[in-house]
């Protein structure tokens, strides 16, 4: 359905939170290196991330290895530095959404890369910093999922 990217995640939890998530959304996850935590079972079971075995998750070196597996996928990273609302765009099955380690955001280069349009935002109160990593990537994904009317949930 889509693809759910996050760039260098430091926070073990957040991580769960979000295999999760794609697990009961159908997307895939895709986790860029280098992650701030170790994958293996015991570290997962202790951060709640037991949902590995119903999500779909692939490992990358880097970006440009995660852009060169699913090179004709639309890419829109999500930042609090981004100009369009989440909602004003139209997703398409295949979309992929970006979202950066949870204590710095994604880099500016990769942002520049990007033309304004593609950049997205969670709409907040001003002055507020930013949301949890996990809860912006549920509300990513549960518009982009609205907009394809909810294809493969349960009835």
């Amino acid at each position: 359905m889509f693809h759910v990217v996050l760039y260098e995640p430091e926070i073990p939890p957040n991580t769960g939170n979000v295999m999760r998530l794609c697990a009961n959304s159908g997307c895939q996850l895709h986790l860029v290196h280098p992650l701030g935590f170790e994958l293996d079972d015991r570290r997962m079971r202790r951060a709640g991330l037991d949902y590995h075995e119903w999500a779909v998750v692939q490992e990358h070196a880097n970006l440009p290895a995660f852009l060169e597996s699913v090179e004709h996928t639309r890419l829109f990273p999500v930042s609090t530095r981004g100009k369009v609302q989440h909602t004003a765009i139209e997703y398409r099955a295949g979309d992929a959404f970006l979202f950066g380690p949870e204590t710095r955001g994604l880099p500016q280069e990769i942002l520049d890369s990007y033309g304004n349009e593609r950049i997205l935002r969670v709409p907040m109160q001003a002055n507020s910093r930013s949301l949890n990593l996990s809860n912006t990537v549920a509300v990513v994904v549960y518009e982009a999922w609205r907009q394809m009317g909810f294809a493969g949930s349960a009835p």
